[in-house]
């Protein structure tokens, strides 16, 4: 038999060892509230989606907005390899947008969904059993009209009595549905329970042998992986997962997780993924980058601590042998072991190299301006650790694009009985050079008045967090923030050893893409061909 990477090869559906990674960070993740991306944003996440290997990448609904189909029409034209799908209701003008986004992917995928749980029927759909069949059955069929490759999802389903389930679901596979999702929608489901679930299905449902069965699981209640895998045990062949686990609510199964628990646990679960592993790490990095959202420190797999040992018995044991407190090598998952020490006499050459090593292979531009980042960051630093690599990467491809404002000096006073102000001076773009100062509430407030004095935009914060990136006294405290404008919501990023200096970069960030949005439209396409040649 020919291998996997070779064609004609045989599909993963029809590999009995082999599960299905169906990606929808770009779908699930991406609809969830403060996770929302523009189309060049997803266009990066589908990238590093294809180099992490997944078989399947859900790009969008296209029936939901214009910018949702627009999204999938830019993946399905320049992404290669995985399977490009679209979401759609059991409707004929919802699979018509799916048609249209999907038309020039070299394989595509229409996956139709219908809720079928009693609380779901009554309340939302108002429909009987009977027009819940029919419609399946409808949806399945105009969908096969268009696509060789149909989905089909009864939403809600692990709230949905058995034998009307297994009603349903043969109903949509006898209309012509290839794989058959039984999610878990709102996170309700005990691993022991879905996976009775699943099993019933493949006792009582005729031709179930003929379709993929596929698991859709929410972490409402933590379960997401443990329900995933546990339906991989009695059968499934396709897992519905996002990276970090983004997703409505408490989030969607963690692609990082479920594919590291099948790796690790070979012994248990005798299948594979199609996934490359080692490009988790760095795939993570990103999605955090383009959503503003970062994983918690002690996140599995991926979280900064995911890998660390501090207490002294567990560094022990680590001398003595790895496996004593690690499943998994690092390497496996795109983290390395060693810790490279880089200070201010360090070179272009070894910066260059260890960037490289951390999964970040930069242009020779990007990476001159890592370069002059990293020289100003080891003059104040005594070490500079990988994560201030990768922070000065992250936030260096945060500010690629033109800025109207740059800040070039600072200075601000506060203390007890002494009411805080801050002065402040800017340089707009051709060389004009302003200067202002403001009081406020403190120092980080009488530094964004000051700014809004100057450059003239007023916002509402809405959010402010500060978060130390490495460790010491000296580490950096990277700034993140969000604003509201009367052109939109804006999240600006900056990192500094100083955050009052940081806070006033990241509200001078999320300024500049005020400024950018509200110019006239000759100057705006004008610096967007800029941008698009950085």
């Amino acid at each position: 038999m020919s291998s996997e990477s070779q064609k004609p090869a045989t599909p993963p559906d029809r590999i009995p060892d082999r599960v299905i990674v169906f990606d929808t960070t770009l779908r699930d993740g991406e609809q969830s509230p403060g996770f929302s991306m523009n189309l060049g944003q997803k266009l990066r996440v589908a990238r590093a989606l294809q180099e992490l290997g997944v078989d399947v990448i859900e790009a969008g609904f296209a029936a939901a907005s214009p910018g949702d189909l627009e999204a999938i029409q830019g993946v399905s034209r320049q992404i290669e390899g995985p399977i490009i799908c679209s979401l759609s209701r059991c409707t004929r003008g919802d699979i018509e947008a799916s048609w249209k986004a999907l038309q020039d992917a070299p394989r595509r995928r229409c996956h139709v969904f219908l809720a079928t749980s009693p609380i779901h029927r009554d309340f939302k759909l108002k429909m009987a059993k009977e027009e819940i069949v029919r419609r399946a059955v409808e949806g399945v069929k105009m969908a096969r009209e268009k696509f060789d490759d149909v989905e089909f999802s009864t939403e809600d389903a692990a709230r949905t009595e058995l034998e009307f389930l297994a009603q349903v679901v043969e109903a949509a596979i006898e209309a012509g549905a290839t794989t058959l999702n039984i999610p878990d929608t709102v996170g309700y489901a005990l691993p022991s329970t879905y996976a009775e679930t699943l099993s019933y299905l493949r006792k009582n449902v005729r031709g179930i042998d003929r379709v993929v069965m596929s698991v859709h699981c929410h972490n409402d209640l933590g379960l997401a992986v443990a329900n995933s895998l546990a339906g991989v045990q009695v059968g499934a062949r396709q897992v519905e997962c996002t990276l970090n686990g983004i997703g409505e609510r408490a989030g969607n199964a963690s692609l990082e997780e479920v594919v590291m628990a099948i790796k690790t646990r070979a012994d248990v679960f005798g299948v594979r993924t199609g996934i490359h592993t080692e490009k988790l790490y760095p795939a993570s990095k990103m999605v955090q980058q383009v959503t503003g959202n970062l994983v918690q420190r002690n996140k599995a797999i991926v979280g900064q601590n995911a890998f660390a040992h501090e207490a002294g018995i567990h560094q022990h044991g680590m001398l003595t042998h790895r496996e004593t407190y690690e499943i998994m090598r690092p390497e496996e998952v795109g983290f390395t072991k060693s810790q490279l020490v880089l200070g201010k006499h360090s070179g272009r050459h070894a910066l260059k190299e260890r960037l490289t090593e951390l999964g970040y292979r930069l242009s020779d531009e990007q990476l001159d301006k890592v370069f002059a980042d990293f020289k100003l960051l080891a003059d104040k630093k005594k070490e500079i650790y990988d994560a201030d690599l990768e922070a000065l990467v992250i936030h260096g491809q945060l500010l690629k694009g033109l800025a109207l404002w740059e800040m070039t000096a600072l200075s601000t006073t506060s203390g007890t009985g002494t009411l805080p102000a801050a002065s402040i001076s800017l340089v707009k773009a051709g060389g004009q050079r302003f200067q202002d100062a403001a009081a406020g509430d403190g120092p980080v407030d009488a530094v964004f008045k000051a700014i809004e004095k100057i450059t003239g935009i007023e916002v509402r914060l809405r959010d402010y967090r500060i978060q130390s990136v490495t460790v010491g006294e000296d580490a950096q405290g990277e700034v993140s923030l969000e604003v509201e404008h009367e052109t939109g919501v804006y999240r600006g990023r900056a990192l500094s050893t100083d955050v009052i200096e940081g806070s006033a970069q990241a509200f001078l960030d999320v300024v500049n893409r005020i400024a950018l949005r509200i110019r006239p439209e000759e100057q705006v396409q004008e610096e967007k061909s800029a941008l698009g040649r950085v």
